[in-house]
This record gives C-alpha cells, sequence and structure tokens, in this order.
C-alpha cells in the first residue's frame, strides 16, 4: 500500500508589528531621555559606604574643585529665575528676559555676580574657557556672595510653596583644602543650615 505524504507548510511569522514595536520604543526613549548638561566644573569626589541617594527635586549644590573654586546649582525654573533676579536687584544688575532664560539653562555657576552677564551672553566655546579662568563664587566674609545665593534661593522657593523644604549638597573634590570647604560649612551655619549631605562615591565595604 503506498505511503501518503503529508504535504509540509513552511511557517512564517509577519514581522511587521514587530519592526513598528521597535520604532515606537525608540521614539519613546528619544522623546522621555533627558540629556545631561555640561558641568562648569569636574570633581573626583572621596569614597565612602553610605547607599543614600539624594533627593530628585528641591536641590541647592555646592561643588569645590581642587583649586577650591566654588560654583553653586538650585533646583526649579521658577525659583531658579527668582533667585536670579533677587541677586540682580541687590547688586544693581538688571538682567533681560533672554538673559534670564539662558540661566535656566546653565547647570553650575562659578563667578562673581558682576561677571553674570557677560556669561550668560557669551557663546558655549567662551563660557568653557570663562569656567576655566573662574575664581568661584566669593565665600569670604567681606563679600559672601555664595551666603546671598543661598538666602534669596531659600526665598523664591518659599515664595513659590511654603511646603517646599530645599535640601543641600556639597560635592566637593576628595583634594580640596579643607579650609575652603569650613568656609562652606560657615556659610551654611550663618544660615542655620546644619543638615546637608556630602556627595561621594559609593564604595564596597
Amino acid at each position: 500500500m503506498p505511503k501518503i505524504k503529508i504535504p509540509r507548510g513552511n511557517p512564517s511569522l509577519d514581522m511587521t508589528p514587530m519592526v513598528d514595536l521597535a520604532f515606537l520604543l525608540v521614539t519613546f526613549f528619544m522623546l522621555t531621555a533627558s540629556f545631561r548638561t555640561d558641568e562648569a566644573v569636574v570633581v573626583d569626589v572621596p569614597s565612602s559606604v553610605s547607599d543614600k541617594m539624594l533627593p530628585d527635586s528641591n536641590i541647592v549644590q555646592v561643588t569645590l574643585d581642587t583649586a577650591g573654586r566654588v560654583f553653586f546649582n538650585i533646583d526649579g525654573a521658577e525659583v531658579r529665575r527668582n533667585t536670579l533676579l533677587k541677586m540682580g536687584e541687590k547688586y544693581k544688575i538688571p538682567f533681560t528676559q533672554d538673559e534670564v532664560n539662558e540661566f535656566l539653562l546653565i547647570k553650575h555657576y562659578g563667578h562673581s555676580i558682576s561677571k553674570m552677564k557677560d556669561y550668560l551672553n557669551a557663546t558655549k566655546g567662551e563660557r568653557a574657557r570663562m569656567d576655566n579662568n573662574a575664581t568661584g563664587i566669593p565665600t569670604d566674609s567681606l563679600a559672601n556672595q555664595l551666603g546671598d545665593w543661598i538666602a534669596y534661593g531659600r526665598l523664591a522657593a518659599y515664595n513659590k510653596s511654603k511646603d517646599i523644604k530645599l535640601k543641600y549638597a556639597i560635592k566637593a573634590d576628595g583634594r580640596t583644602d579643607y579650609k575652603v570647604v569650613r568656609k562652606v560649612f560657615d556659610t551654611f551655619g550663618k544660615y542655620n543650615i546644619y543638615t546637608f549631605s556630602l556627595i561621594t562615591n559609593l564604595e564596597q565595604e
């Protein structure tokens, strides 16, 4: 009796939906990703075994490099805007709307307030050169501009919402002179800021 051959079919899989899914995922990540902005100064922070994470918002960060230069940054567009305007009022420096908008885009600032307008109107390359030659925000007792930035930042956050509680962090290079770090500590103490974070690299116990 002859054998009956059963015809074999070649299974096929329509890949069109998979291609569409891949493009959707790529588009999603492109639209939701936040690109890291260029930092004015790069520091090599010391290591520690602490695994506490910084909060995601309402952070005031003071950065110190090996030369002891002080850089300042504060979160929140509205808070940043009002902080800059208050600094302009105190030091009689009027800022245009374009300059204010430009200030919202920079990460850290490490110059005297007198150089702010030149910094905001400079090109990206010019800013990089200015950052390399920066002297840092003054922290001496006669002209403690870091204290002014902290005070007006706190006021701007309070005016936005009385429920906002700013968190403070210091990011210092491991080779920074302790005397400079101490000046930042003293500035914090002047404004009754006794709770703050020291940013470090995680080290295994």
